[in-house]
């Protein structure tokens, strides 16, 4: 099967895809906001459509990140990434938690509650496809390496050859803010 990984990089479609693959992103959002909306109403078959709706724009916002080239091909290292902040989103979206159940807002709060347990459990499931697939750590030796200070993703190579409006993959931070490896 051919990669299609950054088929649009460096193209006129770079753009393109880049706007689609946001315009797709935020369409899962809206999806899923508006079926959170109608299950509040009773619409429990209008939600279910609703999320069928944005599990499938999810799938194209994939495609299209994938064709601009937005996430590194070798994805295991930024998975090792992930795992870490989903381990660490697992107490964070506990502690929002607690100041939103200590601002009087008891259902959203153990709504939050039930996130923050999701969050562990996929922080637990990339650990079990390490253990699973046991990727070769990428060789960094030699390479200069820049770190998202917000997020902990490492960068390996020049990320000054990025475009100027080149973001973390994982929580979108300038690459201004990245700093060199020590």
């Amino acid at each position: 099967m051919e990669s299609l990984h950054g088929l649009t990089k460096g193209t006129d479609l770079e753009q393109m895809t880049k706007t689609m693959a946001q315009a797709e992103a935020n369409g899962t959002m809206m999806y899923y906001a508006l079926a959170c909306l109608a299950r509040e109403q009773g619409l429990e078959d209008v939600a279910k459509t609703l999320i069928e709706s944005g599990n499938q724009e999810a799938v194209h916002a994939g495609f299209y990140a994938t064709l601009s080239g937005k996430y590194p091909k070798d994805f295991w290292a930024l998975l090792e990434t992930i795992k870490k902040a989903e381990y660490a989103g697992e107490a964070q979206v506990k502690e929002m938690a607690d100041k939103v159940r200590a601002a009087g807002f008891t259902a959203a709060a153990d709504q939050m509650e039930i996130f923050a347990k999701q969050e562990g459990h996929h922080g637990e499931v990339i650990d079990e496809l390490f253990k699973k697939y046991n990727p070769v750590k990428t060789d960094t030796s030699g390479q200069k390496v820049y770190v998202c200070p917000i997020c902990g993703y490492e960068y390996v190579g020049d990320i000054n050859s990025e475009p100027d409006d080149w973001t973390c993959p994982l929580c979108g931070q300038p690459k201004s803010v990245f700093k060199a490896k020590e």
